[in-house]
């Protein structure tokens, strides 16, 4: 038989009851609170239990209810048996929601195992822990908990004080960020506290600076590390004719007294080396106070603290007016000398051919001179050659023609000899070209009755072109001889030594000497001092080429009536 359905009236008055019981149980909550009753019955699987307030004392409750931490009392089956309004709130529930519930319906799943390892723990001692609670909106909240077992009408319960750790936890992050907030104070701080030794470091290098500055000469100033001047010392402001601090700040400027010319490229190397930290060095003109620009050299050098870092530059100008004039005059003196140098090789290229033109067309002329003088002696009868009026005009006329062949082809050696400049040069047998020299000129040593002495073993071989060497020892040796004194036997002397860089050849002769007046024009071309004696006045002049072409010289030392010593230097 079929359960009869529940009239209206029923559901009615079963509404009724139950309405009645909450309000029953919501006045013993209130009760409880306000510490009406001192007792609490719950029912159980065993009847029903009655919980005593042990101690009930009006002040103890309201401290509690007051408090601004959860508080609760759990029994073993983690049923609430108390808690405070406070709790309530944190977790957004009436007090009637939490009362009698149990606790683990506001743990969140994840936390339930380490909930119940706490309560465990709670039962046997006391327990801490975090953990979130969620509230009644679905918010997890983190909360710290603190368990501890009390004795509730003689019965264990387990009292749990509940505090909410968002404000804690702001609080840290508010912490942590005054923290950071501090540190960054205190890098700053230190950073001024450094900022401030070099600071006071820069002003003391400065000052010492400044002292050592004003005693120097040039004029001397300092930068700071940008560039911006922070001293100059009294020299400046004297080149400049004012006092320091006189007038706008543009006329003390040295970028404002500047030469335009020299502006952009100075300025470029003030700035490389500001930028590099590399030494300062330029040579530019500074307005002075008469409104002249003066040439300055212009130095400055960096000055480093214990890090490496530029604090400041020191640097001076320098006048060198004087000398950059003086450099521009030599310069200048240079250049004319250049002019003057090609100037004379082109006259030297003119001369070597007006020589080599001149002796090629005179060849063919006095050829012909030679050649018609020789066919008038066949043609003249023999007699008449040989009267005292022709034969010493034809004897004149064919010295003439010799002397003119012998200046024509002394011409042509010459011409030569202005090319050999620089000629490849190679050692050679000074003794052995000495002996050679002397046999072509055995017949000129007889006729004289010549005494020779030669020494030679202190330099024995020279760096010499050998053809010049016979030549030069063939027109000394010769004039030694050719200048002999017809008072005295003719004693010639040929020595040969080393003397710095050089291996020296010396011709000693006691012949007619010279007076000093004419030592100075003995090398000059076509010069002669002797008409007694056979010779062209070019012989000299081609040793003196000879000897200056392979970069050594030649000198002599004679006195009127004793003799002559002429010395050839050769570079070893």
């Amino acid at each position: 038989m079929s359960e009869a359905q529940p009239t209206a009236a029923d559901l009615a008055r079963e509404n009724e009851e139950l309405r009645y019981q909450l309000e029953e149980a919501q006045d013993l909550i209130n009760a409880i609170r306000t510490g009406a009753v001192d007792a609490l019955a719950v029912q159980s699987a065993e009847g029903p239990r009655i919980f005593t307030l042990q101690g009930a004392d009006q002040g103890y409750r309201t401290l509690i209810e007051q408090m601004n931490e959860g508080a609760l009392l759990l029994s073993e089956d983690a049923t609430v048996l108390y808690c405070n309004a406070c709790l309530a709130g944190l977790l957004g529930r009436a007090l009637g929601e939490v009362m009698g519930s149990e606790i683990d319906e506001f743990v969140p799943p994840a936390f339930k195992d380490y909930w119940a390892r706490l309560v465990q723990k709670g039962w046997k001692g006391k327990s801490k822990g975090e953990l979130p609670l969620q509230t009644k909106d679905g918010a997890l909240v983190p909360f710290s908990v603190s368990m501890n077992v009390l004795a509730f009408n003689d019965t264990p319960a387990l009292a749990v004080i509940v505090t909410d750790l968002s404000a804690q936890r702001e609080i840290s992050a508010i912490q942590a960020q005054v923290e950071q907030q501090n540190a960054l104070l205190d890098l700053k701080t230190e950073e001024l506290k450094r900022e401030e030794a070099a600071r006071l470091v820069g002003e003391r290098a400065a000052a010492e600076a400044s002292r050592l500055l004003e005693g120097i000469s040039q004029i001397a100033w300092t930068t700071n590390a940008e560039g911006v001047h922070t001293y100059r010392n009294r020299r400046w402001y004297d080149y400049i004719g004012r006092q320091q601090g006189q007038g706008p700040p543009a006329g003390r400027s040295w970028r404002e007294r500047l030469h335009p010319a020299d502006a952009a490229p100075t300025l470029a190397l003030w700035h490389q080396s500001l930028s590099t930290g590399q030494p300062y060095e330029v040579e530019c003109r500074i307005r002075n106070a008469e409104g002249e620009y003066r040439w300055m050299l212009g130095r400055a050098l960096p000055s480093r603290n214990e890090q490496g870092e530029i604090i400041q530059w020191i640097g001076t100008y320098t006048d060198i007016h004087e000398h950059r004039l003086a450099l521009e005059r030599i310069d200048q003196g240079q250049r004319q000398l250049r002019d003057n140098n090609e100037q004379l090789t082109r006259a030297n290229v003119d001369l070597d051919n007006f020589i080599y033109t001149a002796s090629h067309d005179l060849k063919a002329p006095i050829s012909n001179i030679e050649g018609l003088l020789n066919a008038l002696l066949l043609e003249l009868p023999a007699e008449t050659v040989q009267i005292e009026p022709v034969q010493p005009i034809l004897e004149l006329m064919q010295d003439s023609v010799n002397r003119f062949k012998r200046t024509i082809e002394h011409l042509t050696n010459v011409s030569k000899l202005q090319k050999e400049h620089g000629q490849p040069s190679e050692a050679v047998d000074l003794a052995a070209v000495i002996q050679d020299v002397c046999l072509d000129l055995d017949p000129l040593i007889q006729a004289t009755g010549a005494q020779l002495e030669v020494d030679v073993a202190a330099a024995p071989t020279v760096l010499f072109s050998e053809k010049n060497l016979r030549s030069v020892v063939f027109n000394l040796l010769s004039n030694a001889l050719k200048y002999c004194c017809p008072d005295r036997v003719p004693q010639v002397r040929l020595l040969a030594r080393t003397e710095d860089e050089f291996a020296v050849l010396e011709v000693r002769d006691n012949g007619l000497g010279l007076d000093a007046a004419n030592e100075q024009k003995l090398f000059g071309m076509f010069q002669r001092f002797h008409d007694h004696v056979e010779g062209s006045g070019i012989g000299l002049y081609m040793v003196k080429k000879m000897m200056e072409n392979a970069g050594g010289r030649i000198e002599v030392q004679s006195e009127l009536g004793v003799g002559s010593t002429f010395m050839v230097y050769f570079s070893l």
